[in-house]
Formats: structure tokens, C-alpha cells, sequence
């Protein structure tokens, strides 16, 4: 007898998730298979009407979803309010929290402007740390979680440009680690999911850079939104019950090789 986790698109049955920044790209990608597997999951992030897109998409298919705007930019009294409305509207459980929203500005140091700076610091690595602190606690009591980041492959080499955006990936990967080491006992795991280049529709005009980036590496193509929400999907689920603070590094092997 299989037993429901063994069964295509059941392995999140029964389960919650809220993913930040979902309305496009990554975590749009990441709401759609883990709804696609039985989760309820909030799709979360600043524009309701591409919110709202993605719910329904996620509704045609087959999966329920929910719309609850965030700005992970706004205070930590806002990031609160958006955790316990989130709780609230997946009846009062949240089994899988994703961290995905994040911003980039690629620039050189000197060209980063100051307004820049305080909101990837607020978005990339303040957000995760308040909505943990918020949800996480519950988790804990009930002895079941799951906490996913996602990270970047950049953090694990240095780069010419975006040196804070790299420098925040690589907290996210350090508080990946200690919060393994701080909830893992209590019942909840945590990792880091790592994209290497990938294409999505905010970056398509990019694209000859991303295939030149890649055309060296083992994989010799782009990484897709739905590879990172693949890894996502594995690091959730029950297969990985025992995988706890690692960085899983979806990046086509960029991160890993050098061409020869």
C-alpha cells in the first residue's frame, strides 16, 4: 500500500506554507508546486493584481492558494501583522514558511545608493529573521516545521559587483545554520536552497549574459524557476527529514566547477 506521501501531488497534503515575494519569478514558481502537492499556500508580496494571478492560476490547476499582501520592506510591527494574517488565513497553521523575496541591485559599491542599501538589508535579511521569530515559535510547540530560505549561489564566491547582495546571501546561509541548530531539536527544520543564474521574467532582457554565464557550467543551460521550486519542494517534504541547515545549491554546478 502507498501511503499518501508516496502518491503524485499528494506528498503536502494536509499542510500550510506562506511564501514571501510570490507574485512572480521564483516564488510564484515555489506556490505553484507546493499547492500542486496538497498545500494550502499564501502567495504573498506588494502588487494584488499579479498576486491574484498566480492564485487563480494555482485554483485552475487544481490547488488552493490565498492572496496576502506584504511590503517586507515596512517595519517589523508591519512584518508581524503580515505573519499573524497569514496564520490566520491558513486557520491558524503555517507547516512551511519560505523566504524567497529579496531585491538586487547590481551595482559597485560606490554607485549603491543609501536608499538601496537599507532596503535589501530590510528585505533580504531583516524580513527572514522577523517572520522566523513570528513563526517559527509555533512550529516548535507543535514539534513540526519547515523553514526554507532561498539563498544564492554568489554567497559562496566573490564578485565584482553586488558585494552587499552576496554579502546578505551569505547571512541568510549563517542563519540557516543557527537556526538548524536553535529549532531542529524543537522539531522544526531549516535549510537554504541556493539558485545559481536563472532566467526569469523580471531579467529576460538579460539573457544573453545569463546563457554566456552558463554555457560553461556542467548543466550548460540556465536554471528555471520551477528547478529552484523543485529543491524547495524537497527540502519541505518528508524526504528530507533528516537534512537540516544545509545551503542546497540549485545552480547548474556553477558554484562548484571552473571550465577547464
Amino acid at each position: 500500500m502507498k501511503r499518501t506521501n508516496d502518491v503524485p501531488g499528494s506528498r503536502l497534503a494536509g499542510r500550510t506554507a506562506v511564501v514571501t515575494g510570490s507574485t512572480s519569478g521564483i516564488g510564484a514558481a515555489i506556490a505553484r508546486v507546493l499547492a500542486g502537492e496538497g498545500a494550502h499556500v499564501v502567495v504573498s508580496g506588494r502588487q494584488a493584481t499579479r498576486g491574484e494571478r498566480v492564485v487563480e492560476e494555482i485554483g485552475r490547476a487544481g490547488g488552493r492558494a490565498d492572496f496576502v499582501p506584504a511590503d517586507l520592506a515596512g517595519s517589523c510591527e508591519q512584518l508581524r501583522a503580515f505573519a499573524a494574517q497569514a496564520t490566520d488565513v491558513l486557520g491558524g497553521r503555517v507547516d512551511i514558511l519560505v523566504n524567497n523575496a529579496g531585491i538586487y541591485p547590481a551595482t559597485p559599491t560606490e554607485d549603491l545608493p543609501d536608499a538601496d542599501l537599507d532596503a535589501m538589508l530590510a528585505v533580504n535579511v531583516r524580513a527572514p529573521h522577523v517572520l522566523v521569530a513570528a513563526m517559527a515559535p509555533a512550529m516548535a510547540e507543535r514539534g513540526s516545521g519547515v523553514i526554507v530560505t532561498i539563498g544564492s549561489w554568489m554567497a559562496r564566491v566573490g564578485s565584482p559587483f553586488a558585494a552587499m547582495y552576496t554579502a546578505t546571501k551569505a547571512a541568510d546561509e549563517q542563519l540557516t545554520r543557527s537556526w538548524a541548530a536553535e529549532c531542529g531539536p524543537r522539531g522544526v527544520r531549516v535549510n537554504t536552497v541556493a539558485p545559481g543564474a536563472t532566467l526569469t521574467p523580471g531579467n529576460e532582457a538579460a539573457r544573453a549574459q545569463l546563457d554566456a554565464m552558463t554555457a560553461t557550467t556542467p548543466a550548460g543551460v540556465v536554471v528555471r524557476p520551477d528547478d529552484i521550486a523543485k529543491g524547495v519542494l524537497y527540502v519541505a517534504g518528508d524526504d528530507a527529514a533528516m537534512v537540516h541547515g544545509i545551503t542546497l545549491y540549485v545552480d547548474g554546478g556553477i558554484s562548484a566547477t571552473r571550465p577547464a
